[in-house]
């Protein structure tokens, strides 16, 4: 199963943010994504490899 990542995309993950948020909007693509919260705005750098193992849902930008 390979999934594209791009920048502009929504992905909804396993776990919630503390702030109750589950959906998280891609700022950068590569060996790390940088997610922004869509709930507070909260930037994180994730490894490629969690982000793929704990994605539930991609939703494609417009």
């Amino acid at each position: 199963m390979d999934v594209v990542y791009e920048v502009g995309d929504v992905v909804r993950l396993k776990k919630k943010h503390p702030c109750g948020s589950s959906e998280w909007e891609i700022l950068r693509v590569g060996a790390d994504f940088r997610l922004k919260c869509m709930g507070c705005g909260h930037q994180i750098m994730v490894a490629r490899k969690l982000v793929e193992k704990n994605t539930k849902e991609i939703r494609k930008k417009a």
